[in-house]
């Protein structure tokens, strides 16, 4: 069973929050001019620099 340091953690969860498609609210709020997010990140090709504590 693998232990988490907290710092890993908590950097894990951040990247979990940011991988999200951007709410339909903004869509329409900025006329389509932002659609996508560009930052998404899949987990299995694009991996994350998280150093193993």
């Amino acid at each position: 069973m693998s232990k988490k340091s907290l710092q890993k953690k908590k950097k894990l969860a951040k990247a979990a929050r940011k991988n999200r498609r951007i709410p339909a609210f903004v869509i329409l709020k900025t006329a389509r001019k932002v659609s996508y997010n560009p930052s998404r990140r899949n987990w299995r090709t694009d991996k994350l620099r998280v150093k193993e504590e």
